[in-house]
């Protein structure tokens, strides 16, 4: 019986209507030669759940809370239950899509069923399929247990043949077998009496409420979250982005950070906020780190990298694209310095499409750290630049969904993959309504630095004007 972390354990407990502990992804799948279908599709995953154990169990607590939950065999486990059906109505527009998988990321998975569920949606223009995965915070922890979407998807359209064995449960055990496992597993390994320690005190914090944000701030960004979600989501060519980092510098993740500042900043605008030169909102960012770098700690990967959180401060309240940017660039600049960093284009060419398993990952770090102050969380992870395939279907799109902690009303993830950025926005219905506006924002603002380029620039960058 393989024990759940203090860490998951603490996912499981703050798991309430308001605040669901899983993390999502949407794929948008180009009609093939063979369309899929939901047969077809519980064929694949009926082949690949091997690969991946903990999907068919479920977190049992030791009675008396006297240990650490263990993970046990789901004896009732049907894969029906979890791969499910919907469609759009017609004519299956972008809009009816986003208001769909909100209400599902909004949906809490059920504790008594292994943590996750992939839903089919049909019905989208053109022909498209779209898969939303989802998958509980205290499932994929990119160690023992990477994402479904991850084992899926292959390189060619052709499925490779993988080895499968008829799967029996194994007897859930007893009351007393769990306690007496308990114990000897504390006596065997003494560290695991302060993990026990650590899970009742992650159960008497889960009784206590999540600030995260200055508790004194108010606006837009921090507010008590209801039991609904808005999604949005907006993609853009990845040479955009290269574009300008060639003309001033930086990185690519420095360009998307100041493009989602300076989104934020506009979004702020149309909503009549008050927007100052001092303006800026904190924001989790999760790095990826070498394991042999000098800072230390970061949650472990089986891919390879560390997962680390950075905190950066957006400068929202400045009015020049431009400025923006080399402020985020020089912020980053101490990271990349450190020589732990790890490039772009070695997490592209991980093995397997490892983006949804790091975004979890990165949903974790930022969990672990929801105490600190900051306003919501940005997990950035960079895809292969050559398409790959899912039971015979192209993949087209791919789209992030992080959870929305403490009182924080956004969150967003971003994805590079065959050529373009696609960033998937997730927010407080009540709080945030207008998820839409935001990603339009975000676009206007990588717009806005595009325009900088060279001599065919069409007007200068945005600044303040100097008095007269």
């Amino acid at each position: 019986m393989q024990r759940l972390s203090p860490l998951d354990a603490m996912f499981l407990h703050r798991d309430h209507p308001e605040t669901p502990r899983q993390v999502a992804s949407l794929a948008i799948l180009s009609p093939g030669d063979r369309p899929l279908d939901y047969d077809r599709l519980i064929q694949v995953i009926n082949d690949r759940i091997d690969l991946v154990p903990r999907y068919r169990q479920v977190p049992r607590r030791v009675p008396g809370g006297l240990g650490m939950p263990v993970w046990v065999d789901d004896e009732h486990f049907d894969l029906s239950l979890h791969v499910r059906r919907s469609a759009l109505p017609r004519p299956g527009g972008r809009d009816a899509l986003h208001d769909l998988v909100g209400r599902l990321v909004a949906r809490r998975l059920d504790h008594e069923r292994p943590l996750w569920e992939l839903y089919l949606i049909e019905g989208l223009r053109g022909g498209e399929l779209a898969l939303l995965f989802k998958s509980h915070q205290a499932l994929v922890d990119g160690s023992h247990t990477v994402d479904l979407a991850q084992v899926l998807l292959e390189e060619t359209q052709r499925d490779r043949a993988i080895p499968h064995d008829e799967w029996t449960p194994r007897s859930a055990p007893g009351s007393l077998e769990l306690l007496a496992g308990s114990v000897r597993s504390q006596v065997s390994h003494p560290a695991e009496l302060l993990w026990s320690g650590e899970y009742q005190w992650s159960r008497i914090l889960s009784k206590l409420p999540v600030l995260g944000p200055d508790s004194a701030t108010h606006g837009p960004l921090v507010a008590p979250l209801s039991r609904h979600r808005r999604f949005t989501t907006v993609g853009a060519p990845l040479s955009d982005f290269r574009r300008v980092r060639d003309e001033h510098g930086g990185t690519v993740n420095d360009v998307i950070l100041a493009a989602i500042a300076g989104g934020l900043r506009g979004w702020m605008l149309t909503r009549a906020e008050p927007v100052t030169a001092k303006t800026g909102f904190r924001a989790m960012v999760p790095m990826s780190v070498t394991r042999d770098g000098p800072a230390e700690g970061g949650h472990p990967t089986s891919l390879g990298p560390l997962v680390r959180g950075l905190m950066l401060t957006l400068p929202v309240g400045e009015s020049n694209a431009v400025v923006r940017l080399h402020q985020v660039s020089y912020a980053l600049k101490g990271h990349r310095e450190m020589g732990s960093a790890v490039a772009a284009n070695k997490m592209a060419s991980l093995p397997g499409f490892a983006t949804s398993t790091f975004h979890a990952v990165g949903a974790r770090v930022a969990a672990d750290e929801a105490n600190r102050p900051y306003h919501l969380v940005i997990t950035n992870v960079p895809g292969p630049q050559d398409p790959v395939y899912m039971a015979g279907q192209q993949l087209k799109e791919i789209y992030p969904a992080i959870p929305l902690t403490g009182h924080r009303t956004i969150s967003v993830g971003v994805t590079s993959y065959d050529g373009h950025v696609y960033f998937g926005i997730v927010t407080d219905r009540e709080a945030v309504p207008d998820a839409d506006v935001l990603g339009q924002c975000i676009l206007e603002a990588l717009e806005e630095l595009t325009e900088t380029i060279g001599p065919q620039r069409t007007r200068a960058p945005r600044g303040r004007k100097r008095p007269t």
